[in-house]
């Protein structure tokens, strides 16, 4: 047992894949000798040498579409996007064959692609830096997307993703890359598409994921001043979806509350809450609610503060779920 920072995890995890298959590769824009723009590969060329850890052109298309060659002939590659919306111009190549390439070759065909998206605010960056593009990838038939909210899950979700025979879209929340965690290399590993209780609770479920676990947690320790006793809930796995532990919880506390950094319009939280109210109907005391980015674009650094959802936020949320009873809408 090691405590260690997310983006240490992260290095580990890529070194431990590196060490114990001689199939896995990683490249994309500085991942080399200088370790990437957050370190998270620093010094793994000068381990396993610019053969198997190694800088590309800056051209996301053609880092996808040859990984996805590598991949059908029998390479793991794991590549890295190296900010969220620099992954556009690759876009095509991962939703028309990245995606469909085993369902096309009727399962003859695997592609264990990992591509890995620093994604989210909260480091002051600018634009083309800060998105939360989830929702475009969940929305594609075909890829797993998985995100981790601790060091511990950046070690083992990253190990699950190289092992998995699909492609997976791996979103590292760049706000958490330094936070810290104890981290176990060798134990065995939860199921790579479940979602974990992070904290329990009676009276109100508050589900989260990525860069927004921590801010759900201390969101919950907040709430017990309002005498309300937050159950945490991390999804972990985007898709599939774990249906299961999420609405064991729902049903149980009997109010949700969706919180994530993209836009509200269109996003993520939208699928949950349709999932949850479908499944959960005759439990919820109220409607379930998501706290999300506004619906502008990644504003400039001095405001990001205001547009990322944060405990105050939060709480005024929580505050809303009819706790008297009321009928909605009165």
């Amino acid at each position: 047992m090691s405590t260690m920072s997310m983006s240490g995890a992260l290095n580990l995890a890529l070194a431990d894949a590196l060490d114990a298959d001689e199939r896995v590769l990683v490249f994309g824009e500085d991942v080399g000798p200088l370790g990437g723009v957050f370190r998270v590969t620093d010094g793994l060329a000068a381990r396993f040498g610019d053969r198997r850890v190694f800088d590309t052109p800056l051209a996301e298309s053609g880092i996808v579409g040859t990984a996805i060659g590598m991949a059908v002939n029998g390479m793991r590659p794991v590549v890295e996007m190296q900010f969220d919306a620099f992954a556009y111009p690759a876009f095509e190549q991962i939703t028309s064959h990245l995606a469909k390439m085993r369902n096309r070759t009727r399962g003859t065909v695997e592609v264990p692609v990992v591509i890995r998206i620093p994604y989210g605010g909260g480091i002051g960056g600018v634009e083309h830096h800060c998105d939360s593009s989830e929702a475009y990838y969940t929305h594609t038939s075909g890829l797993r997307v998985v995100t981790p909210g601790t060091p511990q899950d950046g070690y083992d979700l990253l190990r699950d993703a190289i092992d998995s025979p699909d492609p997976v879209i791996f979103l590292e929340p760049k706000r958490r890359y330094w936070s810290k965690g104890e981290v176990v290399a060798g134990r065995p590993r939860t199921g790579f598409d479940r979602a974990l209780v992070r904290r329990p609770g009676n009276d109100v479920t508050l589900i989260a994921y990525g860069p927004m676990v921590a801010t759900a947690l201390e969101t919950a320790e907040a709430a017990k001043e309002e005498g309300w006793d937050v159950e945490v809930v991390d999804l972990r796995s985007l898709s599939p979806f774990d249906d299961e532990t999420v609405c064991e919880s729902v049903r149980r506390t009997g109010r949700a509350v969706v919180v994530h950094e993209a836009a509200g319009f269109g996003g993520y939280g939208a699928e949950v809450v349709a999932r949850v109210t479908e499944r959960c109907f005759h439990h919820l005391h109220a409607p379930v609610l998501r706290v999300t980015g506004f619906d502008v674009p990644y504003p400039p650094p001095k405001l990001e503060e205001h547009f990322l959802p944060g405990v105050d936020r939060i709480l005024d949320t929580i505050g809303r779920l009819q706790w008297d009873d009321e009928v909605c809408g009165a």
